[in-house]
């Protein structure tokens, strides 16, 4: 089927060859340069005429404009074709949606998905523990998941590796009400201790808790699953672990309570990657990963450069983002946000794998190429 070709494209290939038959005229003499009529409507647009001097008389050479004339139409037939089709792509969050998600959200709705060739659909999850568990089940192609969880699902045999970083700094951190008798970590004893995600909540509280002369008996561990908040300001628990400095803070705060947050990496546990990307290696397609890293880092740079314009995009996705407590919130995750998400850095894995062997957590050092990948290193 012939595709048509716009008229406004027409008249910009009629006005080039006026310009050439106009540089015709001035060069070469008027009786060379007359044309029939029935000549002007067989060559119309689509010939360049060249007058060129052989043997002492002049004589015409037709140039055919075949390439150019293939290329200008491949340039029409990709604007004015329908979009090509997408390749659809499963993403299982972490948690409901909320500022940590901000490159994703972004990315989607500036459009970055679909200029690298996806579709993506963002899924939250009914449980926070879910994510992993459905990548290493064939049942989602990426989740968000956190970087000390990942060496404990690797140990237990799960087809995991970290293929990219969503935020690369700790936001982890055990929280207090401010008024509570709980003014350092060694005072958790005997105290009710909520958490949501059992294995990489209880490993790092553990942690935490043995560097202050404590082990995991000496509290009370309560699941209060999406609930964190709440259970700490209801008096449910003493104490939360696994809440985040830069979301669980602002809804405490939004509800009239004042918090004290322990930092982990403060308390002397090693800094890592709060939330990454997972894959499993068995059947990811680093391509389409590639490309959904690269939308995710474009769409990173346009918030750091953009904050307000950002979050008015991202808020305006949903009424329930809409408020003081998400807009603060925003305002400390942003500078967060790794910049190169497909970066790897290896020897911070190394590290934090010793770290764990050492205080018991798992019963062998993997090296990092089974934990984690660099997606764009065989890359052209």
């Amino acid at each position: 089927m012939r595709r048509k070709i716009y008229p406004e494209f027409s008249y910009f290939l009629s006005r080039d060859n006026q310009h050439h038959c106009q540089q015709m005229k001035n060069t070469v003499p008027s009786p060379v340069r007359k044309h029939t009529e029935d000549q002007k409507k067989e060559n119309g647009s689509r010939f360049l005429y060249i007058a060129k001097w052989q043997q002492g008389s002049l004589s015409y050479r037709k140039m055919a404009y075949g390439s150019l004339r293939t290329l200008v139409f491949l340039f029409i037939f990709s604007v004015a074709s329908p979009a090509v089709a997408q390749k659809k792509m499963t993403l299982i969050l972490d948690w409901f949606i909320n500022p940590n998600h901000g490159p994703i959200i972004i990315a989607k709705e500036k459009g970055y998905f679909t200029q690298q060739g996806l579709d993506v659909k963002i899924i939250q999850p009914t449980d926070p523990a879910d994510p992993p568990k459905m990548v290493a089940a064939h049942r989602a192609d990426l989740a968000i998941s956190y970087q000390p969880q990942l060496h404990l699902q690797v140990h237990a045999g799960m087809p995991l590796r970290r293929v990219g970083t969503l935020i690369a700094t700790p936001l982890n951190c055990v929280l207090t009400l401010k008024d509570s008798p709980i003014k350092k970590i060694a005072d958790l004893k005997g105290q009710k201790v909520g958490f949501s995600v059992a294995g990489v909540d209880k490993m790092l509280f553990s942690s935490l808790l043995q560097l202050n002369g404590l082990s995991i008996k000496d509290v009370i561990f309560v699941n209060v699953g999406w609930s964190l908040a709440t259970a700490l300001m209801s008096g449910q628990v003493d104490a939360v672990t696994g809440a985040t400095r830069n979301f669980e803070t602002k809804v405490i705060e939004s509800k009239g309570f004042a918090s004290r947050c322990f930092y982990l990496e403060e308390e002397g546990l090693l800094p890592y990657d709060e939330l990454i990307y997972v894959a499993n290696p068995e059947t990811m397609d680093k391509e389409m990963i590639l490309h959904f890293l690269i939308a995710t880092e474009k769409a990173a740079q346009f918030i750091v450069n953009h904050p307000q314009e950002s979050w008015s995009l991202f808020s305006n996705t949903s009424s329930a983002l809409q408020n003081e407590m998400n807009e603060k919130s925003w305002i400390e995750t942003f500078p967060r946000f790794s910049l190169s998400p497909a970066a790897l850095d290896s020897a911070r894995y190394q590290r934090f794998e010793t770290f764990l062997y050492k205080i018991g957590a798992i019963e062998e050092i993997y090296k990092t190429p089974a934990l984690a990948v660099d997606i764009g290193a065989n890359q052209p």
